[in-house]
């Protein structure tokens, strides 16, 4: 499975980690991709950590476990840092995406002597201002895509915004809360790139 990308989300339960992960397979579904996306269940409770995951692929995917060696970690609550290893069986070309406020220096000495890439996004901050309130998953999973590069970003939020238009027909304010979320940490990310 040489053309397969493997994420793995860590959350907590009620900040849209699952929801992020079953997005983003939606939407590479719609790009003509094989996909999976699933949470990992464990006590289903608002603020207990939750583990979610994608595959995609240019090819039909075979494989259906857990993702043991991702390719990606999108941590969605950087107080998980402390509690799990979240770069556990992490390739080190691939990279972590944290949702943080900190500086740098703080979030990799939590990182357990990753030597990959670490993106950071102040995703509480910009759901705040484009959302009024803290929903991290939209601009995570924006964060993760372009870092990633799982498909182009012109292409994702042509097919985020159809979703959205579907999911939020009479709200259209979350629709472009949510559409300005995504392009912000798009900008965010991309002033991270090397």
């Amino acid at each position: 499975m040489n053309n397969t990308v493997e994420i793995r989300w860590h959350g907590r339960g009620g900040q849209g980690a699952k929801t992020a992960a079953l997005l983003l397979a939606d939407v590479a579904f719609k790009t003509g991709k094989y996909v999976q996306g699933f949470p990992e269940y464990g006590p289903e409770r608002m603020g207990a950590p939750i583990t979610a995951y994608n595959r995609i692929s240019e090819d039909p995917i075979t494989i259906h476990s857990n993702i043991y060696y991702p390719d990606y970690v999108a941590v969605v609550d950087d107080s998980l840092l402390e509690a799990i290893d979240v770069t556990h069986g992490l390739k080190e070309e691939g990279a972590v995406i944290v949702n943080t406020a900190k500086p740098m220096e703080e979030i990799v000495s939590h990182l357990r002597g990753y030597k990959g890439k670490v993106y950071l996004l102040d995703a509480r901050d910009i759901s705040v201002k484009t959302l009024g309130k803290n929903y991290p998953n939209s601009p995570m999973l924006a964060a993760t895509v372009a870092v990633s590069n799982v498909m182009e970003k012109d292409k994702f939020l042509e097919e985020m915004k159809a979703s959205f238009a579907h999911k939020f027909a009479k709200k259209p304010e979350v629709i472009e809360g949510n559409m300005k979320a995504l392009e912000l940490a798009f900008d965010e990310i991309a002033k991270q790139f090397s």
